[in-house]
C-alpha cells in the first residue's frame, strides 16, 4: 500500500493478468496480419486461421478491460497500451481489407481518423480529466470487431452480404460516438476553465 495523504492507494504491479493479455493482443496483431497476407496468396484456409487470431486478440480486449476493473489492476501501462493495441489490430484489419479490395478505402479512411483522432483527443484532454469509454463506444467496438470477422471468413453467397450491412452500422455508430466524444471533451475543458 502507499500512502497519499490520509488515502491509502494499493500498489498494482505492472507484471498483471489485464497487462499480459494486452500484450498478448499486440503480439497477435503481426501473426494475424501474416495469416491475411498468406491467404491472398495462397488458399481460403489461412483467411479462416486469420479470423481466428483476430478473433482471440479481439477476445482479449473485453477480456484484459474486465479483469483490470474487476481485480483493480489498472496501471498507467495497461490505460496506454490498451487503446493503442485496439487502434493498431483494428486499423491493420481494416487496411488489410481495404488492401485486398473487401473494403472500400474511404470506409477503413473515415473510421481510421476517427479512432485516432478521439484517441488524440483523449489524451489531449486527459489533464482537465478523463473521458471514460461510452456506451455507444462499446457498442462502435463490438460492431467493427463483428464486421471484420465478417469479412475475414469466407462465407459464400448470400450470407456475405452481412459483412457490408455490419460495416454500415459499425460505421453510423463509430462517427455518432466520435462527435459525442468531441463533446465530451469541449465540455471537460470548459467545465475546467
Amino acid at each position: 500500500m502507499v500512502n497519499v495523504g490520509s488515502v491509502r492507494l494499493k500498489k498494482v504491479p505492472v507484471l498483471n493478468a489485464a497487462n499480459v493479455l494486452t500484450v498478448v493482443r499486440i503480439v497477435l496483431i503481426p501473426v494475424f496480419v501474416i495469416f491475411t497476407v498468406i491467404s491472398e496468396m495462397t488458399s481460403p484456409g489461412w483467411r479462416v486461421a486469420a479470423a481466428v487470431a483476430f478473433g482471440i486478440a479481439s477476445a482479449t480486449d473485453f477480456v484484459d478491460g474486465y479483469i483490470a476493473r474487476r481485480f483493480e489492476l489498472v496501471t498507467s501501462f495497461g490505460k496506454v497500451a490498451d487503446p493503442i493495441a485496439d487502434k493498431a489490430l483494428t486499423g491493420s484489419a481494416l487496411l488489410l481489407l481495404s488492401a485486398y479490395g473487401a473494403l472500400p478505402w474511404w470506409v477503413t479512411l473515415l473510421i481510421l481518423v476517427r479512432e485516432w483522432g478521439i484517441t488524440a483527443l483523449r489524451f489531449g484532454v486527459l489533464k482537465y480529466g478523463v473521458i471514460p469509454a461510452s456506451r455507444g463506444g462499446k457498442l462502435k467496438t463490438v460492431l467493427q470487431i463483428a464486421a471484420i470477422e465478417w469479412y475475414l471468413l469466407p462465407f459464400p453467397d448470400p450470407w456475405d452480404r452481412i459483412g457490408p450491412v455490419l460495416m454500415g452500422a459499425a460505421l453510423i455508430v463509430t462517427v455518432a460516438t466520435g462527435l459525442d466524444y468531441v463533446v465530451a471533451a469541449y465540455r471537460l475543458r470548459r467545465d475546467a476553465a
